[in-house]
């Protein structure tokens, strides 16, 4: 598909658009475990395909936000859980010797092959946009070397996050090409931890990299989506040099704050907090909350609605039911 001329036919349209990241109700519909879905890309697909035939209003489908899966292909021991997605345990790497010894990991490794079937299926079978997803690099880095760790080495040893974050962009690389290769839209790159950054740290460790990999894969066919929930503000003007094509927002951020520091002709999406209101609240409280985002960004086109990450296990179906009512109300409203 043509991502461009689709951006600009939602930049012209007066109906509200949503797009959650939003995978984990589809696979409790299957009667199905976190970790069969994000071990087997049959499964991981299946649940996307039944929440969209269940809620069919998303502009777009999404896969599972999980940032295990590029540590895991470099090699790192991962804790694994029935219903919460895997988290790494310690680190792979602890000094400049270990990242210069580290492999590039080809594409077969681990559950690489998964999720790129995931992204195949999709790509096939959906009758809208399919948005992959994947790690950031310096979000992949800290992973693999310890967030801790990775904080304190662009201070002391740079030299040894420099040539960390240049094997993790490589590997990026070719993994989101052969993202690209199966015809999906694009991929939400989730770089959370360069959040935690100063916009000129955000711009040196994660965004020039990020801009590498968007140079690499990005044009009229295939769309960057750039997540950093981590960014409380101070990072926004790092996210716009990535030049990716849309940027998402967590529920962290002033939502009128990052829509005034970006382009109008760039898709902007966010920021519903997907725990304290998605899972905690009631239907009540995400209708409410959901037409207050809505009419606050009501003035700018280019909003997206989602929510603020990755919904996680557990959301009512009613909260989310409660989610699309109001974007239906909202647009027959205005």
């Amino acid at each position: 598909m043509n991502v461009e001329s689709w951006i600009k036919e939602i930049l012209a349209s007066r109906e509200r658009k949503a797009m959650p990241i939003m995978t984990h109700p589809g696979i409790e519909m299957l009667g199905r475990k976190v970790v069969d879905a994000v071990s087997d890309g049959d499964i991981h697909y299946q649940a996307i395909e039944a929440l969209n035939n269940r809620f069919p209003q998303s502009m777009a489908c999404t896969s599972i936000m999980d940032l295990t899966v590029e540590a895991e292909a470099f090699g790192a021991q991962l804790c694994v859980y029935d219903d919460e997605l895997p988290s790494i345990q310690g680190h792979l790497l602890n000094n400049y010797d270990d990242v210069l010894r580290l492999s590039v990991p080809s594409l077969d490794k681990a559950r690489v092959p998964e999720f790129l079937k995931v992204s195949a299926l999709a790509s096939k079978a959906l009758e809208k946009p399919f948005f992959a997803g994947c790690i950031g690099p310096y979000s992949l880095a800290g992973r693999l070397m310890g967030m801790t760790e990775i904080m304190i080495a662009i201070y002391t040893e740079p030299q040894t996050v420099t040539l960390l974050l240049d094997k993790c962009t490589d590997f990026l690389t070719s993994y989101v090409s052969a993202i690209k290769a199966t015809g999906v839209a694009g991929v939400v790159m989730a770089e959370p931890a360069a959040g935690l950054l100063s916009d000129e740290d955000c711009t040196n460790y994660s965004s020039i990299y990020i801009k590498k990999i968007v140079e690499a894969v990005q044009d009229e066919t295939f769309a960057v989506v750039l997540h950093n929930c981590g960014n409380t503000g101070q990072c926004t003007q790092a996210m716009l040099k990535t030049e990716a094509k849309c940027l998402h927002f967590g529920n962290q951020i002033d939502m009128i704050k990052a829509l005034d520091e970006c382009p109008s002709d760039m898709l902007v999406m966010g920021n519903l907090d997907p725990v304290g209101v998605m899972k905690m609240g009631n239907a009540d409280d995400v209708r409410t909350q959901t037409l207050k985002l809505l009419e606050e960004t009501g003035s700018y086109q280019n909003f997206i609605l989602s929510t603020g990450c990755d919904v996680p296990p557990n959301i009512p179906m009613e909260n989310i039911q409660a989610f699309y009512d109001a974007l239906d109300s909202y647009n027959a409203r205005h």
